[in-house]
């Protein structure tokens, strides 16, 4: 499980920024908090919702998650000697952030141990690289690298100094010692590799195939369609064999070097039911709602049964806010999320702040000024249990609304 996330000098994000699923020491609900000895409070929070206006940044919160798992995952394997540090993307309105690293970090837990991980970048290199973790609590550095140079705890058992002359400049230890079999930290490099993530963009009817191309289609994801009025009763893929002829054009052009299909292709279709017998159509023919359901269904019920944080941009994209709420319940019962999964998503329905699973402390804001983005937590900010989060979010007690908008909209209509 996610402890906490810090990232700096990454896209709209110049200075530190750090998101925690610690719980805080709060009068609410304790029905969905996920037990947790490592952490100060006993627990953390199965998710957390982050809101703000439009280009606030808070979908760059989503990034930087996501591209610390690419850095993991890809770095050694994917990456090319001498051409720099894939992915690194720093903020651009002042000279001196291309010339400082950007910043990732993360604490989480693998069994009943914290471990901290985190690395630094410039365009050419890592520049720093670390794990730590703690068992029964004690701080045990396990690897540090700083500009080239390696040291290695007695904890951390391996071939380590071969793979240290193995890791390029521009690639992780951690993404090389796992793509060579080091035991110790595939687990951890794993634990990256179970993330999920669904960006947020209308998905079209080619994506959602594209993307479920390999996969079977859970149970649990048709159920929860039916249940949300899609019409949705059943499902099944097709799979197409080019002609010959096309064969014999998709291997001339991939002799020429060219990206070439698969001979063989797989789509979803969709079944409703139909007064004689169900009717399957293709996923293009399906609303944007119903796919991205199916897509963010898909990987949520992946993260539910492996324990793995799943992060959403735009959660309430293409959603009903009843759906949106359902989504986010799944995670906030102990009955449907038994293994302690996590959800980290950013979302505009402002319905989802008086919806009952959601603590004060699960909800957290993005807000830029001067192209800078900052998050910060809704308990930075004085309520009270009882409150309505979504009256004071729209009547800008809370920041992390259009500044300009503020002083010229007039009083919601929940305030009368």
């Amino acid at each position: 499980m996610l402890l906490r996330f810090v990232v700096a000098n990454h896209l709209s994000i110049r200075d530190r920024q750090e998101l925690s699923l610690v719980a805080s020491a709060l009068a609410d609900t304790e029905d969905g908090l996920i037990d947790c000895a490592a952490s100060p409070s006993g627990s953390v929070l199965p998710a957390i919702m982050i809101y703000g206006a439009n280009a606030s940044g808070k979908s760059n919160i989503v990034y930087a998650i996501r591209t610390m798992r690419q850095m993991v995952l890809e770095s050694h394997e994917a990456g090319k000697p001498a051409a720099g540090v894939a992915d690194r993307q720093h903020f651009r309105l002042d000279a001196a952030s291309a010339a400082s690293p950007s910043h990732f970090e993360m604490d989480f837990m693998l069994g009943d141990v914290r471990h901290h991980y985190g690395f630094e970048a410039t365009d050419k290199e890592f520049v720093s690289e670390w794990l730590l973790d703690y068992p029964s609590g004690r701080r045990r550095m396990l690897f540090e690298r700083d500009s080239g140079e390696f040291h290695f705890g007695r904890a951390l058992k391996g071939r380590n100094r071969i793979l240290a002359d193995l890791t390029r400049e521009n690639s992780l230890f951690l993404s090389a010692a796992a793509q060579h079999g080091h035991e110790r930290l595939t687990s951890v490099f794993s634990y990256f590799l179970k993330m999920n993530g669904v960006l947020g963009q209308t998905i079209s009817g080619s994506l959602a195939s594209d993307t479920l191309a390999n996969d079977e289609l859970d149970q649990r994801v048709l159920d929860f369609l039916g249940e949300a009025d899609t019409g949705v009763v059943d499902y099944r893929r097709v799979v197409e064999e080019l002609s010959a002829s096309d064969r014999d054009l998709m291997h001339k052009l991939s002799a020429l070097g060219f990206r070439t299909p698969p001979e063989r292709q797989s789509r979803i279709q969709l079944a409703h039911r139909g007064s004689e017998k169900d009717v399957y159509f293709e996923l293009e023919r399906e609303s944007a709602g119903t796919r991205r359901l199916l897509l963010i269904l898909t990987r949520l019920f992946e993260s539910l049964d492996s324990g793995s944080p799943l992060v959403v941009d735009e959660l309430d994209l293409s959603l009903h806010t009843e759906a949106s709420r359902a989504l986010l319940s799944l995670f906030c019962s102990p009955s449907t999320n038994p293994s302690g999964a996590q959800l980290i998503a950013t979302i505009h329905d402002t319905n989802l702040l008086v919806a009952p699973m959601l603590r004060r402390d699960q909800v957290w804001f993005a807000e830029k000024e001067d192209g800078v983005t900052r998050t910060y937590p809704l308990t930075d900010i004085r309520t009270r249990k009882g409150d309505n989060l979504e009256r004071g979010y729209l009547q800008h007690r809370y920041g992390a609304t259009p500044r300009r908008l503020r002083t010229t909209s007039s009083a919601s209509p929940q305030s009368a």
